[in-house]
């Protein structure tokens, strides 16, 4: 008999509170995550985000939840404060079409995701092939009073939606210029935000509509498509905490201008990646790619491990150190995993619901239940990675079980142990052999140290010490 699915609590982004997860359908979970806008390479700090999302994604499916995502793409419409769409521009310094710079920054993205094991979504929507959705929202919502249109642009009338607002606790009176682009002197009021704009002569991406030639607005893109594949009531909207003002407090305002109801029941936010305690991002220049990590001596799996060791609603700093450590600890774990002994000849199945590893597992889910408390489920992975009242198959069994949720290849083959030493590494393993054999221990794991900053992991065995070259 088929088990029902394991209860889930979640911080909601509107509530300020962390409620249980009471799907629409039971059993059944609708998710909307807004994806990447495609005109530059995605960095780690991007990824970061997506990598919440697939760990919600991982851990209901965990629960025994059916998960129905979605993720889009945007290909079009995301202006800056200039006003300008950053697709175009790249088309224009590339000398590409807007349609190539779109499909090859697409690529580019999740090939990224696939290399640090973010999961497939079911649909992945592009704005560009759902601009008649767009143009059939903006004319309900000017329909029912709540948008106004100026020789060809349409705006959403702020004050017309009462609750504007109540996601970032901004009041309209604050919000003068929040909206990632300048204010024009066609609005009404300044907060007022685009939903369809007139295309200016010579626009290479420009459609027809009743309000002449021109294109969407970038809130109005989700709020469509979100609509379209998960209809107009869904649970879960996931994404970046820099969108939850202006753009989702936005597509609140659209969607539920629209229908007259509330459509998305819970709201989640994952905070920012930084380097050097700096916001990484495209306009500051200081990003980095997932595909960067292999150059820098990094799988790019160890920068997954680096996200679980942070909650998601925690900033992360990303450093060399944090790297460094999150590469031993990966390696810990998959060492647990590929030196594990069988009993017998392996056909015997695990049962993970025995004493003692259901102890062990119940403390895994407790954690990622509670508002996907990663660190804390890492810990417990960790426990059994060392447990001594575990065979080292029960360690395998259960270590493997909870990597469909951690999504760290756990069983993947260690890494060559024999390469060189990088310089320096000879001496100080044996100044740290000297001090252990004086019984100077604090002077060995301060080597110990010095040696995992310079990619040298150090195990003590009964035969000695042992060197592994992380990268």
């Amino acid at each position: 008999m088929t088990q029902p699915p394991r209860a889930i609590r979640l911080y909601n982004s509107l509530s300020r509170s962390v409620e249980t997860l009471e799907p629409l359908t039971p059993g059944r979970v609708t998710i909307y995550t807004c994806g990447s806008t495609v005109y530059r390479y995605a960095h780690i700090g991007n990824l970061r985000t997506y990598l919440f999302g697939d760990l919600l994604h991982r851990v209901l499916e965990y629960l025994g939840h059916e998960v129905l995502y979605v993720k889009n793409v945007t290909d079009v419409g995301h202006m800056r404060e200039t006003g300008e769409d950053p697709i175009l521009l790249a088309a224009e310094v590339e000398g590409k079409t807007p349609t190539e710079i779109a499909q090859y920054y697409t690529d580019a993205w999740l090939a990224d995701e696939q290399a640090i094991n973010i999961l497939p979504v079911d649909v992945m929507p592009r704005a560009t092939d759902h601009i008649g959705e767009m143009i059939a929202l903006t004319e309900t919502l000017l329909e029912k009073g709540l948008a106004y249109e100026v020789d060809g642009t349409v705006y959403y009338d702020v004050s017309a939606f009462p609750g504007y607002g109540k996601l970032s606790g901004q009041r309209i009176e604050q919000m003068q210029a929040g909206h990632r682009v300048n204010v024009e002197s066609d609005k009404h009021d300044p907060e007022d935000f685009a939903l369809w704009k007139a295309a200016e002569p010579g626009r290479l991406m420009q459609w027809p509509s009743p309000w002449g030639d021109g294109f969407p607005g970038w809130h109005i893109e989700c709020s469509a498509m979100s609509m379209k594949y998960l209809g107009e009531r869904f649970d879960i909207h996931t994404g970046g905490i820099d969108l939850k003002f202006p753009h989702h407090e936005d597509e609140i305002a659209q969607s539920e201008g629209a229908t007259g109801h509330e459509v998305v029941r819970l709201w989640m936010h994952g905070e920012f990646l930084t380097l050097g305690e700096a916001k990484m991002a495209k306009s500051a220049g200081n990003i980095i790619r997932v595909a960067d990590l292999p150059a820098k001596g990094f799988d790019p799996l160890d920068f997954r491990y680096l996200a679980l060791t942070a909650h998601y609603r925690s900033k992360l700093d990303f450093t060399e150190d944090a790297m460094q450590a999150a590469a031993a600890g990966l390696r810990r774990l998959r060492r647990a995993v590929t030196e594990a002994e069988t009993d017998g000849d392996g056909a015997s199945p695990i049962d993970l619901a025995t004493p003692p590893l259901v102890e062990y597992r119940d403390r895994f889910v407790a954690a990622i239940s509670e508002d996907l408390a990663t660190p804390a489920g890492l810990a417990v992975a960790h426990e059994v990675a060392r447990a001594v009242d575990l065979t080292r198959p029960q360690r395998r069994a259960l270590l493997l079980d909870f990597d469909r949720v951690l999504g760290l290849d756990l069983d993947q083959p260690l890494a060559d142990a024999t390469q060189q030493l990088p310089a320096g590494a000879d001496a100080l393993l044996a100044r740290r052999a000297e001090a252990r054999a004086a019984r100077d221990f604090t002077t060995a794991d301060a080597l110990r140290d010095e040696l995992a900053h310079l990619g040298v992991e150090v195990r003590d065995t009964p035969n000695g010490q042992e060197a592994t070259v992380l990268r």
